[in-house]
């Protein structure tokens, strides 16, 4: 798409800029024609008007699952090492401010105002460059991370990798999760494609942490083709547990005797283990001793993934949104024992493999609740309700649209019993819409007096 509009830069000349991050976020909502255009040039252009650069060690987190999580562990590692930590992370569940963390900490948004216009000013010197949504937001953030002077800096790629925004900072360390279909409409059909787009963070003679355990060769190629120094799950590191604990084993480092992630999930030792795989490569430059590991793993926080909230009934909250989240979701979700009745609220994005996702935890579901979200992505309530219909063989399995994730939430509370799970899943809006009002916590009307 072409980025020069000389009339939109004499606009700009007569519009007072926005002062709030509101309406910071609302003007770049309506700057480009595309929700996601993918390529760099546009975004680099303007970060090199601005001389945007981190003077700080970068590790780059890209794949399709396990990033948030994979981000939240370095960070809480690292700060227990005693490095101050800059995090950014996309989406985000209810504020925008979520996406930077700097020292563990949301940054607040008056903070963010100066750099929003700091890019707006760079876009609009000369020939007007037009930037998406995310590419303005991800390059004021940038800027807001480069002045706080972090010790490091731990990036999320938002879509894919070669192209995404965040790759116009060059990572000293890139770590790549699962890859796994989704977002097939820019990556591509196939894992040895998408595995191609998120192998675009790897630089020459840089470490890569690939934890995936089966990786697709497109990325394994790429690693050998640039020279960069690839850490392989199952040649360059491993780990093993019981049910108490967890061991890791490095090119030249071990560590035995490890409490699990206080993040919950079969997969997050995967996770966790793709995260001392990268601070082992960056020993030299962000030594961490064993003390901080432990604590760092212990403590580690992060919403939504498979965050359990006692009540009654229990409510679990996952972000699982595709069918390889939603299968490892399942797995989670069977370990957890008997429940009589698990209710499930559900909303999600049109573009997804719904069928596959309902097949796979269509037999831990007994009653369903489909919700509207609130952006024009989504697919609407009424229409998940029939896509599930037509493919549930079950006769015991009840099934209701509702117009919001509130609406849906207290529909399934009001069902429940005390003993029984509520499951909220789907998209980051689906969990974000039970998070908005704080942390729910649940008492079945079923629930006696006194109890």
């Amino acid at each position: 798409m072409n980025a020069i509009s000389s009339p939109e830069h004499s606009e700009h000349d007569r519009t007072p800029l926005p002062q709030t991050l509101a309406d910071w976020l609302a003007h770049c909502e309506r700057l480009h024609a595309k929700n996601i255009d993918m390529g760099l040039d546009r975004v680099h252009a303007v970060a090199q008007r601005m001389q945007l650069k981190l003077d700080c060690p970068v590790i780059t987190v890209a794949g399709t699952n396990g990033k948030g999580s994979t981000c939240a562990m370095l960070e809480s590692v690292l700060m227990h090492a005693g490095y101050r930590t800059a995090v950014y992370t996309s989406p985000h569940l209810v504020h925008f401010e979520e996406r930077c963390r700097l020292r563990g900490e949301s940054v607040e948004g008056a903070s963010l105002v100066p750099h929003f216009a700091r890019v707006e000013q760079a876009r609009t010197q000369g020939d007007v460059v037009s930037l998406t949504y995310f590419e303005f937001s991800t390059l004021a953030i940038l800027s807001r991370i480069a002045e706080s002077a972090p010790d490091v800096a731990i990036l999320e790629v938002g879509l894919g990798g070669r192209l995404d925004a965040v790759n116009i900072i060059d990572a000293d360390c890139a770590v790549i999760t699962s890859i796994d279909l989704d977002h097939q409409e820019f990556l591509g059909n196939d894992r040895e494609t998408i595995g191609r787009e998120k192998a675009g963070i790897m630089r020459a003679g840089k470490p890569v942490v690939v934890s995936d355990p089966v990786p697709p060769q497109s990325v394994l190629d790429h690693a050998e083709a640039l020279g960069a120094d690839l850490w392989r799950l199952g040649r360059d590191f491993n780990f093993s547990g019981d049910q108490q604990q967890w061991g890791w084993a490095g090119r030249g480092r071990r560590y035995s005797g490890l409490g699990y992630p206080a993040l919950r999930g079969a997969n997050q030792l995967i996770n966790a283990s793709g995260v001392l795989a990268a601070l082992d490569a960056l020993r030299p430059v962000l030594p961490v001793n064993a003390q901080a590991v432990r604590n760092g793993l212990s403590m580690v926080e992060l919403p939504g993934r498979f965050q359990l909230i006692p009540g009654q009934p229990a409510l679990v909250l996952d972000v699982a949104h595709n069918p390889h989240s939603v299968a490892a979701l399942a797995e989670n979700l069977d370990a957890m024992g008997f429940y009589p009745t698990t209710h499930a609220v559900f909303g999600a994005m049109a573009d997804k493999d719904l069928d596959l996702m309902f097949t796979r935890i269509g037999p831990l579901v007994d009653r369903w609740h489909f919700a509207d979200l609130p952006t024009p992505r989504a697919a609407k309530a009424v229409d998940l309700l029939a896509r599930w219909q037509a493919q549930e063989k079950r006769q015991d399995v009840r099934g209701q649209a509702h117009a919001s994730v509130t609406d849906a939430l207290s529909a399934a509370v009001s069902d429940a019993d005390p003993a029984d799970r509520i499951l909220v899943f789907g998209s980051f809006f689906t969990v974000g819409g039970v998070l908005a009002k704080g942390m729910p916590r649940l008492n079945a009307r079923h629930l006696p007096p006194g109890n």
